[in-house]
Formats: C-alpha cells, sequence, structure tokens
C-alpha cells in the first residue's frame, strides 16, 4: 500500500520483450489487440480492462489522427481529436473509453528515461501539469513529424541498445518540448521559489496522508511557513495550505470513486483520526459529503 491508494488497481510499466529502453510506442490498434489479449491496459499489462480505472506508474502521452477517442483523468473526461494531444502523468487515475471508435498512437515512458534538464524544462514532475493541448496552425504538422521520427526509431532495433536508447531520449525530449512550449507561462519563476516549491511539492507527496499543517512542511524543508506559501503563489497560484488541502481531497476523491471501502476507512487511511472530523474537512472544501460525491460520481457514469 502506498499513500492510501491500494483500493485502485497501480499499473506498473513492463517493458516490451524487445529492446528495454524506458519508453514504448504504439498505435492505439495494439493497444486494443493487447487489451483484447491480456483483458487489460499495456505498456502495464493485465488491469481491469478499457472500461476500469487505473493508476499508472509512468507517463502516456496519446493523440489521435483519426475518430474520437474519450478519456477519463481524475474525474474530467477528455475528448481526444486530430488537433488534440493528452498527457496522463504518475499516480493519476485514468480510464480509456472506447478504443475502436479512434486511430492514433500512444507513447509510454518512465519517469526517469529523459534527461534532468528536459524534465525541468517539461515540468516533468509536475502532479498538476496540463492534461490537454489543442493544437493548430503549424504547431500540429510539426508535432506529428516528431512523433512519426520517434516512432520509426523505436522501431528501429539492430543497432546497439544504449545507442538507441540515447537516441529514443532525444527525440522523446524534442516531442515533449514541442508540446510543451505552446503554453510555457509568461515570465520565469525565480529560481528560490522554483526550488523551494519542488522540495515542497515533493513532501506534501510523500507526507500528505498523515500532515496537513503548512508548519510541518516547514518544520521538516526548514523553511518558514511564509516562504512556502510564498513559493506555492508563484508556482501554483494557491497557497500552501491550499495546495496540500487540494491534494488531500483529490485523493479522497479517487478513493471514492474507484473503490469501495467505506468512508470511515478513507478517513483514517488518509490520516484522520475522527470520521466526523473527516466529514467536515471534506464537505468544506467540496460542498458535498463523501457519500454524496460517490453517489453522485457513480451515478453520472452509469447514465453517460
Amino acid at each position: 500500500m502506498k499513500n492510501g491508494q491500494a483500493s485502485i488497481p497501480e499499473i506498473q510499466y513492463v517493458p516490451p520483450a524487445a529492446g528495454a529502453v524506458g519508453v514504448e510506442v504504439m498505435p492505439i490498434a495494439e493497444l486494443r489487440r493487447r487489451m483484447h489479449r491480456h483483458g487489460g491496459a499495456d505498456g502495464a499489462r493485465e488491469t481491469e480492462g478499457a472500461g476500469g480505472a487505473q493508476r499508472p506508474d509512468f507517463h502516456l502521452l496519446l493523440t489521435v489522427e483519426q475518430g474520437l477517442l474519450w478519456h477519463m483523468v481524475d474525474f474530467a473526461d477528455y475528448a481526444v481529436t486530430d488537433s488534440t494531444w493528452l498527457w496522463v502523468r504518475p499516480g493519476q487515475v485514468q480510464r480509456f473509453g472506447d478504443l475502436s471508435a479512434a486511430n492514433g498512437t500512444l507513447v509510454l515512458f518512465q519517469p526517469d528515461f529523459l534527461d534532468p534538464a528536459t524534465a525541468t524544462d517539461v515540468r516533468l514532475d509536475d502532479p498538476f501539469g496540463r492534461t490537454l493541448w489543442q493544437i493548430t496552425g503549424e504547431d500540429a504538422p510539426a508535432l506529428h513529424r516528431a512523433l512519426d521520427h520517434l516512432a520509426h526509431e523505436y522501431g528501429t532495433t539492430h543497432m546497439p541498445a544504449p545507442t538507441r536508447s540515447a537516441i529514443l531520449q532525444r527525440l522523446l525530449a524534442v516531442l515533449l518540448l514541442r508540446l510543451t512550449h505552446l503554453t510555457a507561462p509568461v515570465g520565469t519563476l525565480p529560481a528560490e521559489h522554483a526550488e523551494t516549491f519542488q522540495r515542497f511539492r515533493a513532501a506534501v507527496e510523500t507526507d500528505f496522508t498523515r500532515a496537513r499543517d503548512v508548519g510541518h512542511y516547514a518544520r521538516l524543508l526548514g523553511y518558514s511557513p511564509r516562504t512556502l506559501t510564498r513559493a506555492a503563489l508563484a508556482a501554483a497560484g494557491v497557497g500552501a495550505k491550499e495546495f496540500i488541502d487540494r491534494r488531500v481531497v483529490l485523493e479522497v476523491k479517487r478513493l471514492l470513486a474507484h473503490g469501495d471501502e467505506p468512508v470511515a476507512g478513507i478517513g483514517t487511511r488518509l490520516g484522520f483520526l475522527d470520521t466526523s472530523n473527516f466529514v467536515k474537512y471534506f464537505i468544506q472544501r467540496t460542498g458535498t459529503t463523501p457519500a454524496t460525491f460517490r453517489s453522485r460520481y457513480r451515478q453520472a457514469r452509469v447514465t453517460r
């Protein structure tokens, strides 16, 4: 069990048999065949199928060339078409829609596959990074050329493994840099805020199931609470306390929507000693009770 996520299937990256380099490129049709053969989503292997929620430990980049593919990522349903790209990050909860409705390409890659500089430039470790990009104009064919080049080199297996890995790493970097530069924020986050926020965000991801107060993270990291709040405001647009609470609420919603654990058990899992305090915390931040959220979400899934 990790951070109370046991009720949602966690999908581990399993490299393809040929050339385990940390990245895999496949057409949607291949994913559809693997699901039919294994009963689950690959790259990753065996899950509860295309209709089931899952939490991959790898990145998934998806684009469609023909048709329409609906894809759920953390309670939002995204329509992926020939002008959009979708990025699912490790730890997010996703659900595939009808894979027979579209043709396109998926790129699966491990978090440590990119070089550190590129990982920073594309905000690889941002758990709240953008999910969907709408691409128009000259950027659309440029992105597809980058993807085609990556797919071509991925299919080339005769070269030495270290050389092939280096080529694929660089081509993936080109693809992600081209994609993310389209929404680069205006201005540059001051270095002191960037480093502080990165440390704070990592600490929250580790400790949010047992600590929800800014003081805990300030003591842990050696900053003042005010410094953490300034860094969070600069990087995420919300204060440190709000950032922590959003992460907790997101996890509560994931567990309510995709698991059957009782509300009291979820509260205990996330560090609440008293169920009534847990329910009050959730109501204050969402406007509804945990039980009502679970019921509404599942009713909505049935009627779609």
